[in-house]
């Protein structure tokens, strides 16, 4: 099983609806905070990149859902990268309810980001930085498609 990059976060009243599961759209949110320490924490010169108008745009998300969750459920969102070509990078990730019983996978999602700059009002097409690059490369799916050609 090839390495992941793992965001625990514990459910707060807050993320929960009327009937007290997670509300729907959290798990997209967990998608985002899990693309952002991963920055952080592996790549925190893009950081900097991103402040001199480098842009990572989400072109889509996708979350399949499993089980619902609650208030106080420890949740597991483990990240890896399934894709990466030219400017495009496609992450994988599965969400696991963490509980005594051990780990159970409650969602499956996917989002596409696409690296860019902001020149003259516009958005345009640039490589994916190469510290990013080097970074997700430790986390690419088993089958190698993680390591598309720049």
């Amino acid at each position: 099983m090839p390495e992941v990059y793992e965001y625990r976060h514990t459910v707060t009243f807050a993320e929960t609806n009327l009937v007290g599961n997670v509300y729907f759209t959290n798990h997209v949110r967990w998608q985002g905070a899990a693309r952002e320490l991963f920055l952080r924490d592996h790549a925190p010169t893009v950081l900097d990149d991103l402040r001199d108008g480098l842009a990572l745009v989400t072109v889509y998300t996708h979350v399949d859902y499993f089980r619902e969750l609650e208030a106080f459920d420890r949740v597991v969102v483990a990240m890896r990268l399934e894709e990466l070509v030219q400017n495009r990078i496609a992450l994988g990730f599965e969400y696991f309810h963490e509980g005594p019983r051990g780990r159970e996978l409650v969602a499956r999602g996917r989002q596409g980001v696409a690296a860019m700059t902001r020149a003259g009002g516009e958005l345009i097409p640039v490589p994916v930085p190469a510290e990013l690059s080097r970074a997700l490369g430790t986390y690419a799916s088993a089958d190698g498609a993680g390591r598309g050609s720049r």
